[in-house]
Order: C-alpha cells, then structure tokens, then sequence
C-alpha cells in the first residue's frame, strides 16, 4: 500500500486526494512521544532547535511501522517532504529523506497542503520582502528574480506589501530566538514547495488544485490552453452555433437583443458561464445583479457595493478621483458608516493611511480581502441559493431557426462597407472629371444674349478729293 502511493502521478484525482489525507493518521503516530518517531533538541549553528529528527530515524521507523525494506521507507518519507509535511533544516533546498544524521522537523498543520490554502503571488511578495529585509537585501538568486518580477508586477501595491512585511518582521523578533528559528524555517520550506527553486521537483504539480488530468505528467500553459477552449468552445459564437440564428450570416439580431447586458431574463448558456468561475460572474452585468439580489436577502449587500465603488474609483477620471475616495470612507469603512464592511484591522489601518494621499490603487487592499471574502463564502453559497435556481428554471433557451440559416445560405454575399465607400468615392471624381459639353455651349449661349449690346462704332470720314 506504501509503495502504490509514492508514485502519486499515476493515480487518479480521487485518490490522490485520499493519500494526501491519509497521511494525517501516519503524521500523528510518527509524533506520538512514545511510539514515533524519536526526536530531542537539537543545535543547528548557535541556535538549539527543539524536537528535531533524523533522516535515519524517520526511514527506519517508517520501515517497522509499514513492515517494508528501507528502500521503500525511504521513498514514501521523500514523498512526505516533497508534500511539505517534513521539512529538512540543513539542505532545505533537496526535499528528499537523507538516510544518516541529517536533521528534520515536522511541519506546522497549518502550513500542511491538505488545509488547500490559495498560493497567493501577494503572500510570496509579503515573504520575499520580509527576508530581504532580514537579509538586508542579500537574497539568494531564484528569490532576487521572483523579488523583482513581482515588484514590478505588483508596483501598484508595494507600499502593502512593504508594510505587511515590516509588520510580519517586527512581530516575528518579538519572539524567543528558536521560535523565531522554527517559525522562519517552516515558512521558507512552505516556498521550497510551493514556488521551487530551478531544478527542485515540486511535487505539487501532482496535487489537489489541479487544473488538467490528474494522470498528466505535466502542467503546461498549452495544457491550461486546452481546457480552457474545452469550457469555453460551446459557448464562443464563432466555433458553436448562435441561438436562435447566427446574427453576423441571418442579419437577425434576436441572438443580441436575448444577451444584451441587462436583460431581464438570461440564457441558459449565459447563466451556465456564471458558474464557470466568481470572474466570470462579477464580468456579467445580468450576472452582477443576481448576485447582488442574492447578498441583499443575505443582509450583506455591502460587501458587493464596496467592491463596485473601487472598481469606479479605479477606472473613473482623475478629476474626482479624491471625491469618490472620501464618499468610499465614509459609506464603507468610517466608524458608524452606513454600509459599514467588516474588514480586519490591519488591511483597515493601511486603506485609512493610504487616503490621507488618495491614488486609483489605494483601496485594493480592501476591495482584495472582500472580493476574497465573497469568492470564498457568498459564490459558493450563491450557487446553491434559491435565487440562483430560479433564476435557472426561468432561464431561456432559444431554439434553432433553420429557416434564417437556409435562406442566409442562397443569399449572395453583400459587399463590405469599406468597399461600398471606395467604390462611392470613385464614382464622384468620375462624375467630376467628365464634363457634358453640351451644357458647358448652351451656358455660354445664354450668358451672350443675356450680355447688352456692344457700343456702334463711329462713322468713318469721307475720303479726301
């Protein structure tokens, strides 16, 4: 059974996902004071860390345990590095079990891959920021490249990003040295394997949030590319059929006026691209308003105003920018506000410092942790709300009009209207360069006898005799 789970690849995801939890009861019996694995305080250059382990010990338990070679001990308690649940202290670099005296330690639940937390580009920034300060700006090579990609990404916010490290730093030295030991090695090994540095396998590329086949051997952005044309295919006019009609070959605009942006009763295609993901839904005007009506039976239409506010902020003119940011604090975030948003104190401290100086960007911390507040709680809950399958049941689906499509097929094909403008353009210095001769004579006939008489000569002298 140990064996079949160190090659998590060629599983499918279901049980993938049963060896990740099965891991729990092993991880408590491994810790167990009496029947684990042995561990004691250990000195790792001036600092002495408490409950350390050995790779040695860990194969050789895992080995009596599961009544298996040590070959086979040491694969599955790779696996369990590789997974994040034991992190070395030395090579952190190498997530495999060394069989002699190197030292591990067992992972924080909390960092463990099955709590499924988001892998958020933020908290990698926050963690680089607050090691470059550490390090006083010395940070290994991989780390100063993802620090600089991400600073330049993440421009907007860095001033967030700066501070929650500084916090984070400042917090951290509060604490007694092996702590703060521990606490940092166990935060580094969750990047190892979580953003690996070149040439580590991470081995959460066969984990729980995976987006293609789980039997795949690797994620790639082709891959990605591929399922998502799979999703979105039967519901692009231009590679599915349109319904009723195609409007770009019938010239019927039924197919526009039933998904215009505030219809009052959606498609069943349309409603189906709700659920493909919170983006897709917050995209959709009609969608928007669903949701908004199912957060007011909620109580918690807040939430989605404030989110619609900073989006108007953020896209808005510049001329009334610092208007908007006020009406925003005082709506939302001031104390007694009327649509007061529940937001921690943190994220509140850094909004409030940021609108002594307002900027387009100055609310995205706030409007972060509610668009995530709302993504994790209220779509889920939405999904399953009753205002959400009445909305379904009343959905339209429009049948095919073959009639439209036929006689579209025996019209000829008009002309495109940069063509029709050429060809309009073209007849007129046509017209301008031929001249009808005749009318150019007879205007010039008219202007003669309209003109008077030219004055009589005088008489001429009689010759001379």
């Amino acid at each position: 059974h140990t064996h079949t789970h160190t090659h998590t690849h060629t599983h499918t995801q279901a049980e993938r996902m049963y060896c990740m939890f099965s891991c729990f009861p092993v991880l408590l019996e491994m810790q167990d004071l009496k029947t684990g694995v042995k561990s004691q305080p250990q000195r790792l250059v001036i600092t002495t860390i408490p409950h350390a382990i050995t790779g040695e010990d860990i194969i050789s338990w895992l080995a009596d345990r599961f009544q298996v070679d040590t070959q086979e001990a040491r694969s599955f308690g790779s696996m369990l590095v590789a997974l994040g649940y034991i992190y070395p202290l030395q090579d952190h670099k190498r997530l495999v079990i060394k069989p002699d005296a190197s030292l591990y330690r067992f992972q924080t639940p909390y960092f463990w891959p099955t709590q499924q937390w988001p892998v958020e580009d933020t908290d990698y920034a926050i963690y680089l920021a607050k090691r470059n300060i550490r390090k006083k700006g010395i940070l290994e090579l991989h780390e100063q490249e993802h620090y600089n990609r991400l600073h330049k990404w993440m421009n907007h916010k860095w001033d967030f990003i700066v501070m929650q490290a500084k916090e984070q730093y400042r917090a951290a030295k509060e604490r007694k040295k092996p702590d703060r030991v521990v606490f940092d090695c166990q935060e580094r090994a969750y990047w190892v394997v979580h953003r690996p540095p070149p040439g580590t396998v991470s081995a959460m590329d066969y984990g729980l949030d995976r987006l293609i086949d789980p039997n795949a051997d690797e994620v790639t952005g082709e891959s990605l590319l591929v399922k998502y044309c799979a999703t979105y295919n039967s519901h692009d006019p231009f590679l599915s059929k349109c319904l009723p009609s195609n409007p770009w070959l019938t010239d019927d605009v039924t197919y526009w006026t039933l998904n215009m942006p505030y219809v009052e009763m959606p498609t069943k295609m349309r409603v189906e691209r709700w659920t493909f993901s919170f983006a897709e839904l917050l995209s959709d005007p009609r969608g928007r308003n669903d949701f908004r009506l199912f957060l007011k039976k909620e109580f918690s239409g807040e939430n989605l105003a404030f989110w619609e506010s900073c989006e108007d902020l953020k896209w808005g003119e510049a001329a009334t920018m610092s208007e908007k940011a006020e009406h925003i604090y005082k709506t939302f975030l001031a104390r007694g506000a009327p649509r007061w948003i529940n937001i921690d104190g943190k994220t509140m401290e850094i909004t409030v410092k940021g609108l002594k100086h307002p900027h387009r960007y100055v609310l995205d911390a706030a409007q972060t942790h509610i668009y995530m507040l709302m993504k994790k709680d209220s779509y889920g809950r939405y999904q399953k709300s009753p205002v959400f399958k009445e909305t379904v049941k009343k959905a339209i689906c429009p049948e095919e009009d073959a009639q439209l499509e036929q006689n579209a097929k025996k019209r000829r094909p008009s002309l495109s209207p940069i063509i029709l403008r050429q060809m309009e353009q073209e007849q007129r210095a046509k017209m301008a360069a031929t001249v009808d001769i005749t009318q150019v004579m007879s205007k010039l006939s008219k202007q003669r006898k309209e003109a008077p008489p030219p004055p009589c000569p005088p008489p001429c002298p009689p010759p001379k005799k």
